[in-house]
């Protein structure tokens, strides 16, 4: 029997790192990895005790709750018009978080075995082990290819992760018009959307977009950065009725249930931006300063229009960067953790407390 070769699992490189910014007297500022340090607004507290009292197991296709609540939230943030989110083939569905659904897309759409998953140049590494555990080849690519070759799905990233780029509206329709011309499905990670800097990032299932259906697409949304809510593993996805059929016919035998608690958090926090908008300015404050600094020590700040990171360059092999940062107490994430194409940059995260933000714009500085 034949084994799954996953990736080496890239944070653990991060040591030696690590151990020479723990020796900085000011302490480590980790900005590596991206995970939300501020508190989890109240509204989805208190949603989640008053929904305590959960003794039946939930349903994978979701409450009518969080599906209203979704497709609601869709609409007026984001332009999107589902299709009903409570006909026969649902149109939105809670999942557990987005990462694991990035991780087992390639699975649940019953693509395992033989095939290739387009993804982009710069990636976030789940797209590849979702690939990997299905038993299928990766390609890297940032345009439609002219080949299809055996592509069996394609991943788009806007605002991405590491780069905070975000793709044209014709960037986008390029690959709907791909994707529907020989039948391979789009699946957009749309897990930074709300958080636009210096443009406004558009939706793959937004009518100027799509058209005038979902056919053949899927957005992924989470909850985790925008309403820090991370520990909770709150994610949607929504699109093509067939498409989401076929993922949740799949997730409900396999029991990949999001706990109903949760998910009155998540009709909560879907329904309210106002903390969504508060968070969205503690972000853009620290970028701001963080941004600054960066660029008084002299190195260079690519793409990063939206989303929670600076893809910063020295032009020099991103391990040098990862040194001279640890020198002054401060952990990025190299860029060959995305892929080859990273390699001449880092990653810095947003998602440090002030104080620490604060203490890395000064190591920067002096």
């Amino acid at each position: 029997m034949s084994t799954v070769r996953l990736p080496d699992f890239p944070w653990d490189s991060l040591s030696a790192a690590r151990g020479r910014a723990a020796e900085h007297p000011g302490g480590v500022v980790d900005l590596s990895i991206g995970t939300p340090v501020d508190p989890t607004p109240a509204l989805l507290g208190e949603a989640l005790a008053a929904a305590g009292n959960a003794p039946g197991y939930p349903t994978a296709l979701g409450t009518a709750d969080v599906r209203r609540a979704a497709a609601s939230w869709l609409s007026r943030r984001l332009g999107v018009q589902l299709a009903d989110p409570f006909g026969a083939d649902p149109s939105v569905i809670p999942t557990v978080g987005s990462k694991e659904l990035v991780a087992l897309l390639p699975t649940l759409l019953g693509l395992s075995g033989s095939g290739t998953v387009l993804i982009p140049e710069v990636a976030y590494p789940t797209y590849e082990v979702g690939a990997v555990v299905a038993g299928l080849r990766v390609l890297r690519t940032d345009t439609p290819p002219a080949d299809p070759g055996d592509a069996v799905l394609v991943w788009l990233n806007s605002p991405g992760n590491p780069h905070g780029r975000v793709l044209t509206d014709a960037e986008l329709r390029a690959w709907v018009t791909w994707g529907r011309a020989h039948g391979v499905p789009v699946v957009a990670d749309e897990c930074y959307v709300e958080l636009g800097w210096d443009v406004v990032p558009r939706s793959l299932l937004h009518p100027d977009v799509a058209g005038s259906d979902h056919t053949g697409l899927l957005a992924v949304h989470s909850l985790s950065k925008q309403s820090t809510a991370a520990g909770y593993r709150a994610g949607l996805l929504s699109g093509d009725p067939a498409l989401v059929r076929r993922v949740w016919e799949v997730r409900r035998h396999l029991g990949l249930l999001v706990p109903t608690p949760v998910q009155a958090a998540m009709a909560a926090a879907l329904a309210d931006d106002d903390h969504v908008a508060v968070q969205r300015e503690r972000y853009r404050l620290r970028r701001d300063r963080l941004a600054a600094a960066v660029r008084a020590a002299g190195a260079r700040i690519d793409h990063s229009e939206a989303g929670l990171y600076l893809w910063v360059s020295r032009d020099e092999d991103c391990w040098t960067t990862i040194d001279w940062l640890a020198g002054l107490g401060i952990v990025a994430a190299p860029g060959t953790f995305y892929g080859p194409a990273g390699s001449r940059h880092v990653r810095m995260a947003l998602t440090a407390s002030d104080e620490r933000i604060d203490a890395a714009v000064g190591r920067l500085t002096r």
